[in-house]
């Protein structure tokens, strides 16, 4: 299967991963992929333990909802396996504080499949050397 394909699916995989956050505002879904094979998920919402609500009162996120991205790397931190040199497929662009997460995990590749309302965590991402693909998600099938 070519690599564009390959795109497509876990993109489309991560969509229906985001479905699984109980969050209302927005819905991120994030995969780790690495030769070829899922070696770790997230979605956004609360920590471990925490109320499964993530915004509050006034419909605000609340300040300790964790993002797709930080769910994934901090999941696949706590497994065997290792992100250096993986893909992460994410369904909205990374935030600068998930840029850094992504930076650090040592993933070599990003895409994403909408904007977040700020571009500093792609321009970030830019400025490590981490290749960025935008893969628009309403033309995915």
């Amino acid at each position: 299967m070519d690599k564009q394909a390959l795109d497509k699916r876990y993109m489309r995989m991560a969509g229906i991963w985001a479905e699984n956050s109980y969050c209302v505002r927005r819905q991120v879904g994030a995969l780790i992929v690495k030769d070829n094979r899922i070696i770790s998920d997230g979605y956004n919402g609360t920590p471990s333990g925490f109320e499964n609500i993530c915004e509050d009162d006034d419909n605000k996120t609340k300040p300790y909802v964790m993002h797709a991205e930080a769910n994934a790397i901090t999941k696949v931190a706590r497994s065997h396996n290792s992100s250096d040199g993986a893909t992460i497929y994410v369904t909205a662009s990374p935030c600068i504080e998930c840029a850094k997460l992504i930076i650090q995990a040592g993933i070599k590749r990003v895409v994403y499949g909408e904007a977040y309302h700020m571009d500093d965590g792609l321009r970030l991402l830019e400025k490590a050397g981490i290749q960025i693909d935008f893969l628009d998600r309403e033309h995915l099938i």
